[in-house]
């Protein structure tokens, strides 16, 4: 979903209608092996493209967070999960067993950037509701682990997050530990970086679409 493979999808799909359209149009010497070495080029572009556009067509991004629903479902055609592989690279699985979503970007669109501090909170009762267990786990542009004095990789319901009064859940995603809430410190690294939230077993309201995952927030005043 990123720019880059956007432009790199207008760029293939550009390349494989001139060549349909030279070799309607133009007198060209054609060969049993260039025609068939231009069905495979052509062929392999449309497909990818394809793919792309079809993933897109599929994907939800509310808040800045992309999943695609039922993107492990058995029933999927080969186009789906041709455009799985491209947007969820990794384990698929049904809804019913774990859904996912991922960012690179905040509310407003602005790409997650370990100069900045961020907030990501869950309002009272808003933490991802599950039979098993969810996690919030941070890569960096490459979507490597971030190395960090903790060797904190994620956060979950497992790892002890420290509630607000009201109840709410903050999780604090910055370079620098946040002074009194380092239990719900993701360290981040300081350049680009991605988010990945697993749900597995998730409860009704992931499934039928209706839960919303809260936008990333930049924390103001707090640029380096």
């Amino acid at each position: 979903m990123s720019r880059t493979y956007a432009y790199f999808t207008v760029l293939i799909g550009t390349i494989c209608v001139a060549f349909i359209l030279a070799m309607i149009f133009l007198p060209l010497n054609r060969t049993v092996r260039s025609d068939v070495l231009q069905g495979f080029l052509i062929g392999f572009g449309l497909a990818f493209v394809t793919a792309q556009i079809y993933g897109r067509i599929k994907a939800v991004r509310i808040n800045g967070w992309i999943t695609m629903p039922g993107l492990g479902d058995p029933r999927n055609g080969m186009l789906m999960r041709a455009a799985c592989a491209q947007l969820f690279p990794g384990p698929v699985n049904t809804s019913q067993e774990a859904v996912y979503w991922w960012t690179n970007s905040d509310g407003s669109g602005a790409s997650l950037d370990g100069k900045h501090d961020y907030l990501l909170r869950f309002p009272a009762g808003g933490l991802p509701p599950n039979d098993a267990f969810w996690s919030l786990t941070m890569g960096d542009a490459r979507n490597r682990f971030v190395a960090n004095p903790l060797r904190r990789y994620s956060v979950s319901d497992r790892s002890g997050l420290v509630p607000n009064p009201d109840g709410s859940v903050d999780v604090y995603i910055q370079r620098t530990p946040p002074a009194g809430h380092e239990p719900n410190w993701l360290p981040a690294p300081s350049g680009k970086f991605i988010l990945w939230l697993r749900v597995y077993q998730p409860g009704p309201t992931i499934l039928d679409g209706s839960y919303v995952v809260p936008a990333m927030a930049r924390a103001e005043g707090r640029r380096r």
